[in-house]
């Protein structure tokens, strides 16, 4: 146990002399340093929390503004129209400063004073300018002059240099739509899903809901989003994640992908030595708030609140619902390798560990023979399975003792790390199975080694190809996808290695080895751990995955054609869905909520009547290719008109939602939303954008950029589609169904949206004035 001696600053021994004290110097040190780190880290958290406080406005701006005020005093000019006057007649210290120095301190405060309510009132309007949306809906390269007018105002309020938190009090809220507004939208959205007497029997249903129990349950949601920062997030996050009693692998789970043509080093110690440091330097900006916030549209202000539980942060199961632990620290990693658990630290005398000194450190893992204690190697299946089960086993087995230490250990991690003994890419004679396994990997691993609890877990390979696996409750995927971007970034173009593969940099070899952890696992957990086990591995095994990459064509040439890109993909995908089942199906795609505080996510449905007509078009070979290119576009402004109101607070599915949970709460029934809430979706929808392309030279390194990501189907006879833009050439996909369904076969749908994407593209190239058609 030579942790536990390290750690222990003192011994003390009674003898007949009296005690005699026994320090030790270098824990001491260790001590002081790590005291040191903390104080220094709450005086910039102190820092940040007030310039962030201040914003639009900066420290230096009061400075200017007290120096100014005091200047026209000494000129004998009283800007404050007698007001200084007034404070310095009821100034309590009176009696105990000379004239002057009233001047000065009434001066002082009325400064301050003025300072603040500029602060407020530049906030005030920033807000109100934040609060218009009209430039969405305006038609791409054709700006108003309102809008042109609305745009410089914002860009003169707010500010410049911003922290990462520094808009988040100038948000506004998000706002409840009207009650008739979103029946409306509802009805229309499942108008071409259903027959006439089906669609009869739900207007019924919508306007006896609308009508009578509506009004009420939105008369508590606009209260709700009056009080609170959103009346949508933390209901989504409690209701939708954290009381779900079904896996997190699969279901919940998402990740992202490595590079998949080049491998910075095939050195499995190092490649994880890069990684880690480059996540630790992202942590470090993080704490700093050194980050940048998103803008869009040159200078619209996004959300900032998702970033802040990105590390330090683990998911906790309970009986009823789960809680999310975020702690302010964590100076360790949790590493799990061939069954086993290990303690890696992260500084050493009062700094981070270098990339070279991380790699030592995962290769003495590496090389430990160590066998895994009995139930240790198929642990993590506690966290791959049902909740309810893996809750009584925390309650049960991991209350005390060295498995309660233990289990810390890896709760309070910064993050988790998985040492892969398998290998992974584009390898062997057929690389598209090479890259469905590597899918596959990702999201589910061999069900054991992984925690899907934390927050996210970072996977290296044997030979030395990585990925990444996310919680979904704390944040959505573009967050997840930020850190990932910065983190492969940095480690192929910033970090780099040597010529034989090794992380760069110096070490110092006196660091003392990773500790492994330790458990007392009776066989009755173990027991429940194999059940699990075989409840997760039933799971994975069942889940199909197709990803490829789409070369033909890319952004550039859609954007060519005046259509949006992801109306065109949506579009294709219903060309591809129809052409796989003979069917339409309720559609989900995911949009964001960030222009709003605390937002994360709405529901674009992107099966339209307008998406039908053109898709019935396609497949009716009585129709021209002028028909179907004029209802292309149709379908395409629809498309493009739902994602814009998702956006705004408009949307559809994050209302009904809310009220379904307020009737809940109100101990009310009502058969419209549990109808509505109860239709699966059976084609699940979502567009991961770069985010950062300023960090990849795509024109000279094609090949450094990420894969992207995927997640498991939401309906066991749907699909899971998730698709990233890269660059003008190029769009990557992941299909995901299960084998079990008679309806879907992912390879088979792959090819389908292969064949949506360059027909569609083709009644551009067939007329004669698009400019695909002008071969430009």
């Amino acid at each position: 146990m030579a942790e536990a001696h390290q750690a222990v600053a003192f011994q003390f021994k009674v003898s007949p002399e009296g005690i005699d004290l026994q320090l030790s110097h270098a824990a001491l040190k260790e001590v002081y340093r790590s005291g040191l780190r903390s104080w220094k880290k709450k005086f910039n958290q102190l820092r940040n929390s007030f310039v962030t406080g201040v914003y639009p406005a900066s420290p230096s701006s009061w400075l200017f503004m007290v120096t100014a005020i005091l200047v026209t005093q000494y000129s004998r000019l009283d800007p404050s129209m007698g007001m200084i006057g007034k404070i310095k007649e009821h100034l309590p210290v009176s009696d105990y400063l000379s004239d002057q120095g009233l001047t000065v301190l009434s001066a002082l405060a009325f400064s301050t004073g003025l300072w603040l309510a500029l602060i407020v009132t530049m906030r005030s309007i920033l807000k109100m300018l934040l609060c218009y949306h009209g430039w969405i809906f305006e038609e791409h390269g054709k700006i108003s002059n309102t809008t042109k007018i609305w745009l410089a105002l914002v860009k003169i309020f707010a500010g410049r240099k911003p922290m990462l938190y520094s808009y988040q009090a100038s948000l506004p809220r998000l706002p409840v739509p009207a009650l008739k507004d979103t029946m409306q939208r509802f009805l229309e959205s499942v108008r071409p899903l259903k027959t006439d007497a089906e669609f009869q029997r739900m207007a019924g249903l919508a306007r006896d809901f609308e009508r009578t129990l509506g009004p009420r349950l939105q008369w508590y949601l606009k209260l709700k989003s009056w009080w609170a920062s959103n009346y949508v997030s933390d209901w989504w996050e409690e209701y939708v994640y954290l009381r779900s009693r079904g896996p997190l692998m699969v279901n919940s789970n998402y990740y992202g992908m490595d590079f998949i043509y080049v491998t910075p080093t095939p050195i499995q110690a190092a490649r994880a030595g890069n990684l880690v440091y480059a996540m630790l330097l992202y942590r470090r900006k993080l704490t700093r708030e050194e980050i940048k916030p998103l803008m869009i549209q040159g200078g619209l202000p996004m959300c900032s609140a998702q970033y802040e539980r990105m590390f330090n942060t683990t998911r906790i199961p309970g009986m009823e619902g789960d809680t999310i632990q975020h702690l302010r620290d964590s100076k360790h990693i949790a590493v799990y390798h061939a069954g086993r658990f290990f303690r890696v630290w992260l500084y050493h005398n009062g700094r981070l560990m270098r990339p070279r000194e991380l790699q030592a450190q995962f290769q003495q893992i590496l090389d430990d023979p160590t066998p895994p204690l009995p139930g240790e190697e198929k642990l993590g299946a506690l966290t791959a399975a049902d909740r309810d089960p893996w809750a009584r086993a925390r309650q049960t087995y991991f209350r005390s003792g060295v498995n309660e230490q233990s289990l810390s250990i890896v709760e309070k991690a910064a993050f988790f790390v998985t040492l892969d003994t398998s290998e992974q890419g584009l390898q062997g004679p057929n690389p598209s199975q090479a890259l469905d396994a590597y899918s596959k990997s990702l999201l589910h691993g061999r069900c054991c080694d992984r925690w899907f609890d934390k927050s996210f877990t970072l996977i290296v390979y044997r030979n030395g190809k990585s990925g990444i696996n996310a919680e979904h409750s704390w944040a959505d995927a573009p967050i997840v996808a930020h850190l990932w971007e910065y983190t492969i970034a940095t480690d192929a173009f910033t970090l780099g290695y040597d010529a034989n593969g090794n992380c760069k940099g110096d070490m110092d070899s006196s660091i003392p080895p990773p500790q492994k952890l330790q458990w007392d696992i009776p066989p009755e957990c173990q027991q429940v751990i194999l059940q699990s086990l075989s409840v997760a591995l039933a799971l994975a095994n069942d889940i199909d995955f197709n990803a490829f990459p789409f070369k033909e064509f890319g952004k550039g040439l859609i954007k060519k054609c005046r259509i949006s890109p992801d109306s065109f993909i949506q579009l294709c995908l219903q060309l591809a869905h129809f052409r796989d089942k003979q069917k339409f199906c309720l559609t989900y795609e995911a949009s964001m909520t960030r222009l709003f505080r605390e937002g994360r996510t709405e529901t674009v449905r992107s099966c339209t009547i307008e998406s039908c007509n053109f898709v019935k078009a396609m497949m009716d070979p009585t129709q021209n290719d002028g028909t179907r290119l004029r209802l292309l576009r149709v379908a395409a402004e629809k498309h493009q008109n739902l994602y814009r109101h998702a956006m705004t607070g408009a949307g559809i599915d994050r209302h009904l939602f809310c009220l379904y949970v307020v009737s809940k709460y109100l101990g009310l029934d009502s058969p419209f939303l549990h109808e509505v809430l109860s239709e699966p979706w059976r084609l699940s929808t979502s567009q991961t954008p770069i985010q950062q392309m300023e960090l990849f030279d795509l024109q000279n390194h094609p090949d450094y950029v990420s894969f992207g990501g995927g997640f498991g189907p939401v309906d066991d006879d749907g699909y899971g589609v998730s698709y990233v833009i890269v660059g003008e050439d190029l769009i990557n996909f992941h299909v995901s169904c299960k084998f079990s369904s008679k309806e879907t076969d992912a390879h088979r749908f792959g090819l389908n949206i292969r064949k949506a994407m360059v027909d569609v593209l083709a009644l551009f190239q067939l007329d004669k004035n698009s400019p695909a058609g002008r071969g430009q």
